[in-house]
């Protein structure tokens, strides 16, 4: 009798985690105007001039090497840096297309308008 208890509650919880998922995916789908072709991974960072290249070139080797193809554009928001964090992301982002940088201002305004980066 126990087992069935159990089980039952594990397969409520399943359910519930289910709908919660098709819940998400209607929303996003319905009120977003993100494209389903793709992943924006959108970063904010501040002073991380020591640490920022790396994680760059780390998730642009992932993204041309078929780990993460599903990435279709990095957008790395500034929030006002006093180091050289801006300077090491322009540079990463003249040698790759797919990296957009901006202030932490406009990035409200770039992820309303994903669509029109698209071409």
């Amino acid at each position: 009798m126990e087992n069935f208890i159990i089980n039952s509650i594990l397969w409520t919880f399943a359910l519930y985690g289910l709908f919660e998922l098709i819940k998400q995916i209607i929303y996003m789908c319905t009120y977003t105007n993100l494209k389903a072709d793709g992943i924006y991974l959108i970063i904010a960072v501040k002073n991380q001039e020591e640490k920022i290249e790396g994680f760059l070139r780390t998730t642009l080797f992932r993204i041309l090497y078929g780990k993460e193809e599903n990435i279709k554009d990095i957008i790395i928001a500034d929030l006002d840096s006093t180091d050289k964090t801006k300077e090491i992301i322009d540079k990463i982002a003249i040698d790759n297309s797919n990296i957009k940088t901006t202030t932490w201002k406009e990035c409200k305004n770039i992820i309303d308008n994903i669509e029109e980066i698209d071409n």
